[in-house]
């Protein structure tokens, strides 16, 4: 997983994972997210997502959530993560509304 924190970009699969974990999730649900959110143009596979979430868990950006009781462990978006989401956002903000100039015509 290539995001570049200083620059603030992120990879779309890192960024959808954190929005989703907004809401605890475990991984099905996880998929199941990015999925729907996508139109099912972006599909990830279990060894991609377990991959991703145990890199975002040692960068702090998502932790687990409640007890492991089950066979199925959730996870959250942890405060780093809110902050890292939010920094994600406004760069796309800026992005869209500079090729929109452009394209658009305005610029």
């Amino acid at each position: 997983m290539k995001d570049n924190v200083k620059g603030g970009a992120l990879t779309e699969v890192t960024f959808f994972i954190l929005l989703s974990l907004y809401t605890p999730k475990h991984g099905y649900a996880i998929m199941q997210f990015i999925e729907e959110k996508t139109g099912g143009r972006l599909v990830l596979g279990a060894g991609s997502l377990y991959g991703a979430i145990n890199t975002l868990t040692e960068k702090g950006w998502i932790e687990p959530y409640g007890t492991d009781s089950g066979r199925t462990k959730e996870y959250s978006i942890t405060p780093e993560g809110r902050r890292i989401a939010e920094k994600e956002l406004e760069r796309l903000k800026e992005l869209t509304g500079i090729a929109s100039g452009i394209i658009g015509g305005t610029v």
